[in-house]
């Protein structure tokens, strides 16, 4: 008997693809993809007819359905009728073969088509193991056994450990702190239960140490110092965390931050002992940390040592800087030079632009490099590159002064030293800022020399010189000056925000606000965040009465600068213009949570609240106003007025000598002193005061009138020596009110007439009569010519008038004239 396999081998010895257009076959539609059996040299093939012959008897006859239809494909064969295969999909010969007794057995011995020995009589041909059903179940896992208990506790307490993390991250500390605790006591519950079933040697050490650290972490950023360490101590004791040594680290910067230098030291240097070679940057940020703790407890030459050792083995800014500043400490000149040149020395990895340079016009190129400038590394090396000239500059401007003989030469120093490294464009930037430091030093000549030199240099660092001499002249009130130097500045760098802004002063100094604005315009346009030329647009547009404008703009500027007081003045003050007092209140109070302690935003909103009615609110703030600065007359006017009105005059007494004080030679404060003894009843103070005054001023009508008043009512002696006076000085005054009037006329009727001088002799006969006057050690002209100017100008800046009281109206009017004060004084 041929075996099958020889049998099938020989049938796909003869397999071939049939024409794509034969029309004489019945499966022309399918011969793109199915494979035909040649049939008709089966008659002369000797081992297939072999095969043939042996098997005959023993199968059933073979069928194969054509696809798509129920009817059966017929086989050619050499012997009988045709048979047919089974087919699927076109596929010949894929099918099992059914015996008579209904066994199914496949055309190849894979047992993967389904084919068993222990199929049974009756059963078909089922590749998929479609008749077997649908598959069982999966077991399901018991919940209650000790191992899924286990597991599903770990798998919490990792939960909480991630949750804990992300609070932290996220900045809410309370919470990652409450979740590591939580974290912590079901670590405990699940060793505790891990201990009853399984040896000690499966304990899961990793998520023991996780949860540890984790607790001491959220501890020390909740600043529980004492909680943390405690926490890092048993990890660290504990022999089973091999790397929890590197964890003394932690505890040095918590010793660090509690300002016990010497403990953080020694953890520093315990954690260094455990930390290999191989680990070089972190070594390296350790040292550094014990350097920074020698620099804190003062031990300076320890911290040498500690970033000697960094910039011999690994350099970088902040231990280059760091090493400067131990050397200034301890006064080594020479060792200063020899470090800053090593922090200029120190290797950024920055190639300072130059490969964003594009060398030729490749529009694809130079719009890739215009996307690349940007990027995250460009920005990170930008950062690298401003810390790094940050640091020399700083060290440029503390090392300068005590390196050589003078603050020139060490500063001339520094810049050689600069030129010769690869900071070509700082040296520059440091010659500029050796005008500010003179600047600083209030030696102006030495700057303006100084900036002066930058004439003939690249237009970008002329223009910066050249904006700090306009910026110079200009708060030097010399406009010509300030407006040829902003010129240079902006000819020199059109696109120089600040050159435009000083351009812009210097044409507002001028009174030409439309043109200030265009330049204030143009500098916004080069940058939009240049706030000084957003704030004088404001009040260039504010000027132009353009109120609406202006507002806009410094309302943009609060946007940038919601803490900026002027700003915030500013705005109250348009609302004040557009008479809208309560934004101009709720502007001012934000103000004063600025500045709390500024008098003139207090009188400012005591004058808002007063005119809006709200007396109480109004005292609050002048009265706050006056504690601050109690030199402000306007203030101590108000307040006096305010205690006239509640009728506590006592009180306004305080006020009004504290203005008499101020203004000694304005009779009128003293007069409101007096007047407040004479309303309370305290009648001999009163008189006391009046004496003083005529003193001072005896040539004061009102004075004498209210001595007089005084005196009779009092049934004094004196009143008689008073009414003479009195009488004197208003005859004198009436003299002088003629020899006023007469001189006019004299003056006019020379003007007419080209008269010469006729009022030589008047005048001497006035200062005979005031000689004759009773009390008086010189004359009125004389004493008079001895008088300052008592003109008060606010320190703080005019303010505008406020509405008048009636007791203002009093001290105003006639210096509390008889109408206004009453008959009660007067004699009977």
């Amino acid at each position: 008997m041929v075996p099958f396999n020889t049998v099938y081998r020989k049938m796909m010895q003869n397999v071939h693809l049939a024409p794509e257009n034969d029309e004489d076959d019945l499966y022309s539609g399918y011969n793109d993809y199915n494979p035909m059996f040649d049939t008709e040299d089966l008659e002369n093939d000797v081992a297939f007819q072999q095969a043939a012959r042996t098997s005959h008897g023993r199968r059933p006859p073979v069928t194969a359905k054509i696809p798509g239809s129920a009817s059966s494909r017929p086989l050619a064969t050499g012997f009988g009728p045709k048979t047919t295969l089974p087919s699927s999909m076109g596929r010949p010969m894929t099918g099992g073969i059914q015996f008579e007794d209904g066994v199914s057995r496949p055309m190849t011995a894979v047992q993967a088509a389904g084919y068993t020995k222990a199929a049974m009589r009756g059963s078909s041909f089922d590749p998929l193991g479609q008749a077997r059903g649908p598959a069982p179940p999966l077991e399901k896992k018991n919940s209650d056994s000790p191992e899924e208990k286990l597991r599903q506790l770990e798998k919490k307490v990792n939960e909480l450990v991630e949750e804990s993390c992300v609070a932290n991250s996220c900045g809410d500390l309370k919470l990652a702190l409450e979740k590591a605790k939580e974290a912590g006591r079901q670590e405990r519950e699940l060793l505790r239960q891990r201990e009853q079933i399984t040896p000690p040697e499966n304990i899961n050490l990793d998520l023991t140490y996780s949860v540890l650290l984790n607790l001491a972490s959220q501890y020390a950023a909740n600043e529980m110092y004492a909680e943390a360490l405690t926490t890092y101590q048993v990890i660290v004791k504990n022999k089973m965390f091999t790397s929890g040594g590197i964890l003394k680290v932690n505890m040095g910067n918590i010793y660090l931050k509690q300002r016990n230098y010497s403990k953080a030291i020694k953890f520093y240097r315990m954690a260094l002992d455990q930390i290999t070679s191989a680990h070089k940057e972190m070594r390296m940020k350790i040292m550094e940390n014990i350097g920074v703790a020698f620099i804190k407890t003062g031990q300076y030459v320890d911290a040498i040592s500690s970033f000697e050792d960094i910039m011999s083995i690994s350099p970088n800014l902040k231990a280059g800087f760091n090493l400067i500043l131990c050397y200034f400490a301890v006064g080594n000149g020479e060792q200063m030079k020899k470090a800053f040149k090593k922090l200029i020395a120190v290797p950024l990895e920055v190639d300072f632009d130059d490969k964003y340079i594009s060398l030729n016009d490749d529009l694809h190129t130079n719009l890739l490099l215009e996307a690349i400038k940007n990027d995250s590394i460009s920005q990170m090396e930008r950062e690298r590159k401003s810390m790094a000239e940050e640091y020399i500059m700083t060290a440029a401007k503390l090392i300068a002064p005590v390196i050589e003989t003078s603050f020139a030469v060490g500063y001339d120093w520094c810049v050689d030293a600069v030129k010769a490294s690869h900071y070509v464009e700082l040296a520059n930037d440091l010659e500029i800022n050796k005008a500010t430091t003179y600047l600083r030093q209030q030696n102006f000549n030495q700057a303006l020399e100084t900036l002066k030199m930058f004439e003939k240099k690249d237009s970008r660092v002329k223009s910066a010189a050249a904006t700090n001499l306009s910026f110079l002249y200009y708060l030097g009130n010399e406009l010509a000056q300030a407006t040829n130097y902003a010129d240079l500045a902006v000819n020199s760098d059109r696109y120089n925000p600040a050159a435009l802004t000083n351009k812009g002063n210097t044409v507002f100094a001028n009174g030409d606000y439309e043109k200030a604005a265009e330049f204030y315009k143009e500098a916004l346009r080069n940058d939009s965040l240049c706030t000084e030329a957003l704030y004088n647009l404001g009040l260039a547009y504010k000027k132009l009465n353009r109120i609406d404008e202006a507002l806009d703009f410094l309302l943009k500027l609060h946007a940038i600068l919601p803490n900026s007081a002027q700003v915030l003045y500013q705005i109250a003050s348009i609302y004040e213009i557009m008479e809208d007092p309560n934004q101009a209140i709720e502007w001012l109070l934000q103000l004063i949570s600025v500045v709390p302690t500024d008098p003139r935003v207090l009188s400012k909103l005591g004058k808002l609240y007063d005119n809006e009615g709200d007396k109480s609110q109004a005292f609050h703030y002048y009265y706050e106003s006056y504690r601050y600065f109690p030199s402000n007359i306007e203030v101590i006017e108000w307040l006096g007025a305010y205690y006239i009105d509640t009728q506590f005059c006592e009180k306004a007494i305080e006020y009004f000598e504290r203005a008499a004080l101020i203004l000694p030679t304005q009779v009128k404060w003293q007069l409101m002193v007096a007047s407040c003894y004479r309303r309370s009843g305290n009648y001999q103070k009163a008189l006391e005061k009046y004496k003083v005054i005529h003193r001072k001023f005896p040539e004061n009508v009102e004075c004498l009138r209210f001595l007089v008043r005084l005196c009779t009512d009092m049934g004094l002696k004196e009143v008689q020596e008073y009414i003479t006076k009195l009488k004197k000085v208003e005859k004198l005054k009436e003299i002088r009110e003629q020899r006023i009037k007469s001189g006019r006329d004299g003056s006019a009727r020379n003007r007419r007439e080209g008269g010469g001088d006729s009022g030589g002799t008047k005048g001497e006969r006035l200062s005979a009569k005031l000689k004759a006057l009773p009390g008086t050690n010189e004359p009125y002209e004389s004493r008079s010519s001895k008088e300052i100017d008592a003109s008060y100008i606010d320190p703080l800046g005019p303010q505008a008038e406020r509405p008048r009281t009636a007791a203002r109206k009093r001290t105003e009017e006639d210096d509390f004239a008889d109408e206004e004060l009453g008959d009660d004084l007067l004699p009977e």
